[in-house]
């Protein structure tokens, strides 16, 4: 099964004094493209689970390699995919692309670990059964296991 994956335009307001994409967005663009893969990747609000499931995936660590700037007026395709699935943590890993003279140049790879968290007690628990088989299917490939992947693309 293909990655999952985002496009979003860099705005004015996201890019520092120096005219490049200000280094925390990325972590926004993280999680705007974590809540599109529960959308529309698994056809799920991320707003249901926290509201009517009463779970979440708070970051609780994050690797973050900046390899590239981003200018206003580029736009980012940030790819997600599950490294590793736990019994009470998520392990994703994420890379964002951008063109630059009609090349893909990677310009920024994470990885970053989720909890599972009950939202009513703001403990760790279980990740449900549903969740585990839903991730399962967007799991890294093994020959990108021991780096960061390359998008797959579809």
């Amino acid at each position: 099964m293909p990655l999952f994956s985002a496009t979003y335009p860099i705005r004015f307001s996201d890019v520092d004094r120096a005219g490049i994409l200000y280094y925390p967005r990325f972590l926004h663009y993280f999680h705007c493209c974590f809540e599109d893969f529960f959308d529309r990747g698994l056809g799920i609000p991320y707003n249901h689970l926290l509201d009517v499931e009463r779970i979440g995936f708070p970051t609780v660590h994050m690797e973050v390699d900046y390899l590239a700037p981003l200018r206003f007026g580029d736009k980012v395709e940030i790819t997600l995919g599950v490294e590793k699935i736990g019994t009470k943590s998520v392990t994703w890993m994420y890379t964002g692309t951008t063109s630059r003279e009609n090349k893909p140049v990677r310009c920024v790879q994470a990885q970053l670990i989720t909890a599972c968290l009950n939202m009513d007690s703001f403990k760790g628990t279980e990740l449900p059964m549903k969740y585990r088989d839903l991730f399962a299917g967007f799991l890294v490939p093994d020959s990108h296991r021991t780096g960061f992947y390359k998008p797959v693309r579809g």
